[in-house]
């Protein structure tokens, strides 16, 4: 077996994964960051990206991860997350309805938290983009 680290994926609401693997890719702010078996120690802030990671035994995952953070210490990496969500898992429609909605209020700029609906419809383009990888 190859060498591996833990990783955990979390929401408030559920863990969506926990076990060992070899390799994690996610994206910051700064661009994305691959995490590797004994990384250095690191804590950074993430965007809604679609989160890659491989299993011990080979097996490649793609999960949909919102804005949070991820810590990487001791051979341990946790992501924690607004949301997290398999591909197989999103509902296109919901997810093109708030891109819609997102879009709309940017356009509009009257009385909104800009910052809020960007990151609506980053999740929203995030979203739709791991559904049409499945």
């Amino acid at each position: 077996m190859a060498e591996t680290l833990k990783l955990t994926i979390k929401s408030p609401e559920k863990e969506l994964f926990s076990g060992a693997v070899i390799e994690v890719i996610t994206e910051g702010e700064d661009g994305k960051v691959g995490i590797l078996p004994n990384h250095i120690p690191m804590i950074k802030s993430l965007i809604p990206t679609i989160t890659e990671f491989t299993d011990a035994e080979g097996k490649k995952y793609k999960a949909v991860t919102s804005d949070g953070v991820i810590k990487v210490l001791n051979n341990e990496a946790v992501i924690l997350c607004g949301a997290c969500e398999w591909p197989e898992d999103i509902d296109i429609k919901r997810a093109q309805e708030s891109k819609s909605r997102s879009e709309k209020r940017l356009q509009e700029k009257q009385n909104i938290d800009i910052k809020r609906a960007e990151n609506s419809l980053m999740r929203a383009l995030v979203r739709i983009k791991a559904k049409e990888i499945i």
